[in-house]
């Protein structure tokens, strides 16, 4: 590349620009920059307007710290990583104006010479995926504690076939075996949303699939004298879903609505088939509100009051339903009242 006249930096600063082009970096919304020793912006090559929130013309010759969204201080500090070009990683917490921080992730080097960095954008890039955390503890999660917590219910079950107990003893049994299956569901669901296995897809009737999630949650329904009141069309197209990783995220869903009803009443279900030939299933919330701020991270792992426990049972049941080919989506308002509407292949 042939250097271009100097510009506005330093006397001297050799001010290269490196037109947007098509590569690997681009497609994942990336971009390398590379500074002069005055630390200014020398090259711009990439998804700079994405990454960093301004076009490549606008970043040539403006100071790194300027840039990247950091202090002066981090600027040096990254400076002297590349120049050691041993490729170290940096994570930063670039702030672009008002808004919210971005998360970059960056590699460090010489490249001809100069320094330089790869930048990620790290929002963009894990967008829909689970975080890399979630995803390697899960596994290791589910034998640490699922094995222990097997061994404590079947002590409690076996506490509870004492005639013996006084009711007060009974009544301590009870919340300790329904705080047990509240701990296997959290935990299903943090194992479910880090998994990234293929589905075993069968097709199946979309009211026994609806059945056996009713039946996880029996004796939480129970004990609040809640049931389904389930509205079937005729015709109903059978789901082709994979039951075995359903039925939890379904049945964390029922328990949610049902725990916000009153005492003795019934969640509404329709079981339809949707204009396009597809089996739905609707289910309503008379008591929860969608307010505005909350429509964007619904079904995002922590983004809803309404996903209870872990904060990943709408995240997962997402997650669940589009790994099946299906869908999932929510109607609502500020004001109480909301409908879930889980769209399955057939």
């Amino acid at each position: 590349m042939a250097p271009q006249a100097p510009g506005r930096g330093q006397p001297g600063t050799q001010i290269v620009k490196v037109p947007n082009r098509p590569m690997n970096a681009l497609l994942l919304q990336a971009v390398q920059l590379a500074w002069s020793p005055g630390l200014r912006v020398t090259v711009v090559d990439g998804d700079s307007s994405t990454v960093l929130r301004r076009p490549a013309a606008e970043l040539v010759d403006t100071p790194l710290h300027v840039a990247l969204g950091i202090s002066p201080e981090r600027a040096r500090d990254l400076n002297a990583l590349a120049q050691e070009n041993r490729h170290a990683v940096e994570f930063l917490s670039a702030q672009f104006g008002s808004g919210e921080p971005t998360s970059l992730r960056l590699v460090l080097g010489l490249s001809e010479g100069a320094p330089a960095a790869a930048i990620l954008d790290l929002n963009a890039l894990l967008i829909g995926a689970p975080p890399v955390q979630i995803s390697g503890l899960s596994s290791s999660l589910s034998h640490e504690i699922r094995n222990p917590l097997s061994s404590v219910k079947m002590a409690v079950q076996t506490l509870q076939r004492n005639t013996g107990l006084s009711d007060r003893d009974k009544r301590r049994l009870t919340i300790a075996n329904r705080e047990i299956r509240t701990m296997e569901r959290m935990l299903w669901m943090l194992s479910e949303y880090g998994r990234d296995s293929v589905p075993n897809l069968d097709s199946h009737p979309l009211r026994s699939v609806l059945q056996e999630a009713q039946t996880m949650v029996a004796p939480e329904l129970a004990e609040r004298r809640i049931e389904l009141n389930i509205e079937e069309d005729p015709e109903l197209p059978r789901a082709r879903v994979d039951s075995l990783r359903l039925r939890p995220v379904l049945a964390q869903l029922l328990l949610n609505i049902a725990m916000g009803q009153p005492e003795g009443s019934q969640v509404q279900v329709h079981l339809r088939a949707s204009p396009t030939g597809q089996a739905q299933l609707l289910l309503k919330d008379p008591v929860a509100a969608l307010p505005p701020e909350e429509r964007a991270t619904l079904f995002e792992p922590f983004g809803s009051r309404l996903a209870h426990g872990a904060g990943l049972s709408l995240a997962a049941l997402r997650r669940v339903m589009l790994n099946q080919g299906g869908a999932v989506s929510a109607e609502g308002s500020a004001e109480p009242g909301m409908v879930f509407t889980l769209t399955f292949a057939v």
